[in-house]
């Protein structure tokens, strides 16, 4: 059985502790989409449009990695397009209990077994966050260890720093 795996996110920027899950999943499943969260709600710093582009640039070295749009119910979209893999990525423990109830959760939502599959961060991105990234380069500071260089090259661009 070929494995469909869905990692899921806003990607407001795309970081490279996400870009680090994207790599290590593409080596475990057979295709990997990456689905770009729809939160009309939410204020980005990035348009949806955007975002899907950077996440293409960024992962373009990756055959198996695909990047589609998510809206509505995680759930309903797993079981839509059939997914039996969801991605999660780990940063601490405090992202462990948040995900753990979203996975015992959708469980109960998914169809045809999926199963949620927790990767830990890598030591070295464990302390990244998207809203962290945004701070760090919108207040003039480095930001080549925190996202990938096309993400960095557009944010600087919208921040005219």
């Amino acid at each position: 059985m070929k494995t469909k795996a869905l990692y899921a996110g806003s990607f407001d920027p795309l970081t490279l502790g996400h870009l680090d899950i994207i790599e290590r999943a593409a080596n475990l499943f057979d295709q990997v989409v990456i689905g770009v969260v729809v939160n009309l709600e939410k204020k980005t710093m990035f348009t949806f449009e955007e975002r899907m582009e950077m996440i293409k640039e960024a992962t373009a070295h990756l055959e198996n990695v695909t990047v589609d749009m998510c809206d509505g119910l995680l759930a309903d979209f797993v079981n839509k397009n059939k997914f039996n893999v969801v991605v999660r990525g780990l940063r601490g423990m405090s992202d462990f209990d948040s995900e753990q109830q979203m996975a015992q959760l959708h469980r109960y939502l998914y169809e045809n077994n999926t199963e949620t599959v927790f990767l830990m961060a890598d030591s070295k991105y464990a302390f990244i966050s998207s809203t962290m990234a945004k701070q760090v380069i919108s207040l003039g500071g480095r930001g080549e260890n925190l996202v990938p260089p096309c993400v960095l090259e557009k944010m600087k661009g919208r921040l005219n720093k």
